[in-house]
């Protein structure tokens, strides 16, 4: 009988055998080598014997691995923006909303996690809180979310008060934007290219009147309206993650106060409110 393909394609010695793959890593990096999983199985330390303790560190971890790459992401974009190229930051920009799908849909997995399981190690953890997270605190400035309150949970470490500081009190991502549509020809004025960075962006007429004029012409102004297009979906999914965020901490604690000392589902509800790029949705209204 012949034998077929599956069964052939197991045979020891046959080209795509699993006996074909390296096993012997004495003189170099295997798989866990190099992504030095024993470092990273390390830092999963449960404090409490819950069972749901596992998955609370687990979402939390990842979610930093993912907050890591969008700030490196977004810092490689503005560095290029910042020198007038627009057409490599858009692939960066895409990778940044992949990156925050993968943390929106995060949530969903903590969901399973139900009030009963999560006060079973509750207290543990005292009043550490996602809030205090250096890595999503750095994305948020460099999206334009501006609020020096928000530098205070990292007052007793320099290393990343330092950089959180330089990075509220440098353009966004937005205002570099803006600066291109200056370099353009459209006429902004002063106060919003020279503004104090430290503060919270807010909506300007000529802003919208220049972003107006790409948008009626995209042919014309098609990397900027390219740019832009790409920025809204980037605010897009970041909605889509707060809305995620305050429907499970909702489902999960309800309207108790947060570990960290915030009002909870009330604070993230506020936050939805927030907009980084005003004039872009604007111009939806008007066109």
């Amino acid at each position: 009988m012949t034998p077929t393909p599956e069964l052939k394609s197991t045979r020891p010695g046959a080209p795509d055998s699993a006996d074909q793959a390296y096993t012997d890593f004495t003189r170099s990096l295997s798989y866990g080598d190099y992504l030095q999983l024993d470092v990273l199985r390390s830092a999963h330390q449960p404090v409490t014997q819950a069972h749901d303790e596992h998955l609370f560190i687990a979402i939390h971890h990842v979610s930093e691995v993912w907050l890591d790459l969008i700030v490196r992401e977004l810092s490689a974009a503005m560095s290029l923006l910042e020198r007038g190229i627009t057409d490599a930051p858009l692939k960066m920009l895409s990778r940044v909303v992949r990156a925050e799908e993968q943390m929106t849909n995060a949530w969903d997995v903590l969901k399973t996690m139900t009030p009963t399981d999560y006060l079973e190690f509750r207290s543990a953890f005292g009043q550490a809180s996602g809030f205090q997270s250096e890595r999503y605190r750095m994305m948020e400035f460099m999206l334009g979310n501006r609020n020096e309150v928000m530098l205070r949970p990292h007052a007793h470490r320099e290393d990343l008060h330092g950089p959180l500081k330089a990075a509220m009190e440098a353009p966004s991502i937005y205002d570099l934007t803006l600066c291109l549509l200056a370099g353009a020809g459209f006429d902004l004025p002063a106060e919003v290219l020279e503004r104090d960075y430290s503060q919270p962006y807010t909506s300007h007429p000529a802003v919208k009147a220049a972003w107006m004029e790409v948008y009626r012409d995209t042919g014309r102004h098609w990397e900027l309206y390219e740019l832009a297009e790409k920025l809204l979906d980037v605010e897009d999914q970041f909605r889509r993650w707060r809305f995620n965020h305050l429907t499970t901490v909702e489902r999960v604690i309800g309207f108790k106060r947060g570990s960290g000392g915030t009002s909870g589902a009330g604070y993230l509800k506020k936050a939805l409110d927030i907009v980084l790029f005003p004039e872009l949705w604007e111009v939806r209204t008007e066109l």
